[in-house]
């Protein structure tokens, strides 16, 4: 909706006048009539007529004109404001999510998957400029969903997320690293940035590790790398009972750490430790501060001018005031 704005308000300091002229017109009344002394009125006593009783609403006119004129000269005006933004600063994001066995532990509840699902989908909905992938590994590593601005798309492959048979179980950091950074490699964007989450140890894969991060690092890719589990004992999948699910028993948590915190050193990133649910929220939180995507803003003001119905309509009341004086009120003047 249009919204009335004013280029000049200090103009309605000039309302002050009008009490100042109503003044100096009831003062004048008076003057504005000729009259005539007698010793008794009685033989002229005569209801007024209905042309008399208006004749001081001339001055009202005159009143309203200036009034008008006022406003004018205040400058009132619509303005309907449009907003564009532009991205000058995007980021490509690839997220690279553990899918082995052992993200089925359950020291995040109900387990490490679920809560990472649910995270990073907040996390997706926080990042509305930006183009987000995504690459699960196990011992092997592919891609779930490529670069896109689509965020229902990276939305819903994250929410389909789940441990299945189609990747030989296992943890090969290297391979999931390397699977990113082959997506994030030809972008164009200003800031390409991959975020690798595990709960284990690198056991599995061709590509080591440290080979995927010097890849990574000659991109120009940083890497946030977290490490999901608490500390000490948890309850893992150990092994499928006759009935199809799993059985589970409490293990030692174990994760590379020192690989963790080296690949991020290497990338200029960083490393994680989620222990809780809620430290992985803080985690996700923490990143999406830390890359910002710079927007630029574009406003777009219309203005429709509309002093001149005003000033049209200052003018009519005058024209009449004095066409009135000149034509139906001469008699009285």
């Amino acid at each position: 909706m249009a919204k009335i704005t004013f280029l000049n308000p200090e103009f309605f300091w000039l309302f002050l006048l009008i009490p100042m002229a109503v003044i100096w017109l009831v003062l004048k009344k008076n003057q504005q009539s000729a009259t005539l002394k007698v010793s008794s009125i009685k033989g002229f006593k005569t209801s007024p007529s209905t042309l008399a009783k208006l004749k001081p609403y001339l001055n009202v006119l005159r009143l309203l004109a200036l009034s008008s004129l006022i406003v004018a000269m205040a400058r009132p005006r619509t303005v309907d404001i449009s907003n564009k933004t532009k991205t000058t600063k995007g980021i490509d994001i690839v997220m690279a999510v553990d899918v082995s066995g052992s993200m089925l532990a359950k020291d995040l509840k109900p387990n490490r998957m679920e809560a990472l699902k649910r995270v990073a989908i907040d996390f997706v909905e926080q990042r509305p400029n930006d183009r987000i992938g995504l690459v699960v590994y196990a011992s092997e590593a592919y891609t779930k969903t490529p670069v896109t601005s689509d965020k229902a798309i990276v939305e819903e492959a994250i929410g389909s997320i789940k441990y299945d048979n189609v990747l030989q179980d296992g943890t090969g950091i290297g391979m999931g690293l390397a699977t990113a950074v082959n997506r994030l490699k030809d972008s164009q964007a200003k800031s390409k940035v991959i975020i690798l989450l595990t709960d284990g140890v690198n056991n599995a894969g061709f590509i080591e590790p440290e080979t995927a991060a010097d890849i990574a690092k000659q991109y120009g890719i940083k890497v946030y790398t977290i490490g999901i589990g608490t500390n000490g004992m948890a309850m893992f999948p150990y092994a499928i009972g006759a009935n199809g699910e799993f059985l589970f028993q409490m293990m030692k948590v174990e994760i590379d750490e020192r690989l963790m915190r080296s690949i991020a050193q290497k990338t200029d990133g960083r490393y994680f430790r989620a222990t809780s649910n809620n430290r992985l929220e803080e985690i996700y939180a923490e990143i999406n501060k830390l890359e910002t995507t710079e927007i630029e803003e574009l406003k777009f003001y219309d203005y429709d001018e509309k002093y001149r119905a005003f000033v049209w309509l200052a003018g009519f009341l005058v024209l009449l005031e004095i066409g009135l004086r000149n034509t139906v009120y001469r008699s009285f003047i």
